[in-house]
Parts: structure tokens; sequence; C-alpha cells
């Protein structure tokens, strides 16, 4: 795996953790319960020191006098890698949290897989990292299983948040030269391999909240390669405000 291929693939993780992190921090001052609202910063503040840990090793691995705060805010949004399901819009708090199941399913697969590579760094990250997105898995999967079984709107809401994100999920597992050459070197995780078992625990969880799983069929793609949705824009517009207005700021 070349030097660029691997700031390629850190770049894929840190753009997941950034703006789905972003999205959550939307919450702040809005979560249905203090609690919650806590959770879900907390979760967000998670993500971004994940962030920094993955643009910072990214930034020395580039070498062009770039730092993380470079790489996370001064960036068109076609240069982003993310999956198109971080950067959808909250929505309602059954929205939300039905993202964040579907995402934290997956993230912890990966993570525990990534745990076995074979470079120093990616291991180390991983390491660290699944420790907090085993407890987002945790609290998304008791919220679902909360909304999902309690009250007629509830269940209703939750419904139709599933029925919503599906077609982003199929993005997830989808492998390409950058994913083949990380598992060629035994940097990265074959993620096609994770879908099996991500199902299984998606429709694990989805029974017990007496929800219905929707049916695979086409779904959307195309964030990892920079090809985004309408709504990223406005979404970058708001996060990259300060270091666009004030060039090099620090705090």
């Amino acid at each position: 795996m070349t030097n660029q291929q691997l700031f390629d693939y850190l770049l894929r993780i840190g753009d997941n953790t950034l703006i789905l992190g972003q999205r959550l921090g939307e919450w702040c001052g809005h979560g249905p319960a203090i609690e919650e609202d806590i959770a879900l910063t907390n979760t967000a503040l998670d993500y971004f020191g994940q962030t920094t840990n993955a643009f910072k090793h990214a930034g020395e691995i580039e070498n062009k006098g770039r730092d993380e705060d470079q790489i996370a805010f001064l960036r068109d949004a076609e240069e982003y890698r993310n999956f198109l399901i971080a950067e959808l819009p909250n929505g309602d708090y059954a929205f939300t949290i039905s993202r964040q199941f579907f995402f934290s399913t997956w993230y912890y697969l990966y993570l525990r897989e990534l745990c076995n590579s074979k470079n120093e760094f990616l291991r180390g990250f991983a390491e660290k990292s699944i420790k907090e997105v085993k407890y987002h898995w945790q609290h998304s999967s008791e919220w679902m299983k909360r909304l999902g079984d309690g009250t007629e709107e509830s269940h209703e809401r939750m419904q139709q948040a599933i029925n919503e994100i599906w077609e982003y999920t199929g993005e997830m597992f989808l492998a390409d030269e950058l994913d083949e050459a990380a598992i060629s070197s035994g940097f990265g995780v074959d993620v096609a391999a994770l879908r099996t078992e991500w199902n299984q625990i998606v429709s694990s969880v989805l029974h017990e909240a007496t929800l219905t799983k929707p049916a695979d069929g086409w779904f959307q793609k195309g964030g990892h390669i920079g090809k985004h949705t309408e709504h990223i824009g406005a979404l970058l517009s708001d996060m990259q405000y300060m270091q666009r207005t004030y060039p090099n700021s620090k705090w």
C-alpha cells in the first residue's frame, strides 16, 4: 500500500466520523431529554477525537504541511470521502437513532477487524476507538428497541426512518481498488465480508424492536469517491465557517 493510498484510506475513516459527528453535534441543546442531549454530544466528541487522530497521521504521511485542521476544514465537497448516510440531515430523533444504529453496527465490526491490521497506526487507532464505538452501538440499539416497541407513534416513526435510510446502508459494504490494496497489504478491512454479520445483528435488534427490516435492493452510493448528496454543501458551509472566515485560526 503506497503512502498516497494510506492517506486516502485515512481520509475515508476520518471523514465518516467528522461528518457524522457534525450532524450529531447539531442536536446539542435540542435533544429530547438532557441525558440524550449529552449522550449525542459526547458521541460527536468521540468522533471528533478519532477524526483528529486519523487526520493528524494523514497529514504526516502526505508531508505537504497540512495539519488535521486544514484537512478537516479546507477541502471542497468533492474531496470528502464519507458515506452518504453520514451526511443525511438529522430529521427527527427516530431518524437520528436509526442512522446511528446502522452506522455504529458497521463501524464496530470494521474496527474489530482493523485491530488485526499490520499497520501499527491503524491497529492502535482501532484498539482505542472500538471502546468508544461499542458504547455508541449499545446506546443506539437500546433506543431502537425502546422506540420500536414503544408507543404506536414511536413505532411508526422508527419504521419510517428505517425505510428511508435503508437504501444508504449498502454503500458501507462496497469495496473498490483502494479497499483491495488495503486488504492485500494486510492494512485494511474487507468491508464486503462484514455484511453477513451486520445483517444478523441488525435483524436481531429489529426483531426485538418489533420493526421490519426492509428488503435489500438498489442502494445509494458515491460518497467514498466524492459524489455526495445535495445536503453536503450546507453542512460544510456551517462546519467550515470559522476556518474560511478566519484562516489559520487556532483554539
